[in-house]
């Protein structure tokens, strides 16, 4: 069981505040730049998502993952921990990243190279976080399987332009 005093508390919505704030916020303003002009004149698969389906998505995704890497966080110190928490917060970079690609500076294809790399940190992410916390781990699996099929709208973004 989780204990949830005022300082656990405090840490939970801290961390989940830091994904927020870099995933829809630094993120966020990359995508906004292009968004309504450079994207609209995209050709898309038939499987794109409406455009409004990806704010609640991500927002639900980046809570997901601050109370992944919180509940880690919260365990033991010890090796396996700290590596994963750092690869946590590179996978992170690397989402961001890939918005800064694909929305940032409109390049495609290195946005599809970027995306796959992100894919293996996150699992190798999801892989240190079962060995520390079964529950984290499994946290970040909707996450896995959003930007799985990012690369896949990705990738046909980039062969239908």
């Amino acid at each position: 069981m989780v204990n949830l005093d005022k300082k656990n508390i405090i840490w939970l919505f801290t961390f989940i505040i830091i994904c927020l704030i870099f995933g829809n916020g630094l993120g966020g303003y990359f995508t906004f730049i292009s968004v309504e002009g450079w994207y609209q004149t995209l050709n898309k698969p038939n499987f794109n998502p409406p455009d409004w389906v990806f704010g609640p998505v991500w927002t639900t995704l980046y809570i997901l993952m601050g109370v992944s890497v919180w509940l880690v966080w919260k365990e033991k110190e010890s090796n396996t921990r700290s590596i994963g928490i750092k690869i946590f917060w590179l996978q992170l970079f690397f989402n961001i990243f890939w918005t800064y690609l694909f929305f940032g500076i409109q390049k495609i294809g290195l946005s599809l190279i970027e995306i796959l790399f992100l894919i293996l940190l996150i699992l190798i992410n999801i892989r240190f976080f079962l060995k520390i916390k079964k529950i984290a781990a499994y946290l970040l699996l909707p996450y896995l399987f959003w930007v799985m099929y990012a690369s896949l709208l990705t990738y046909n973004i980039w062969i239908l332009n």
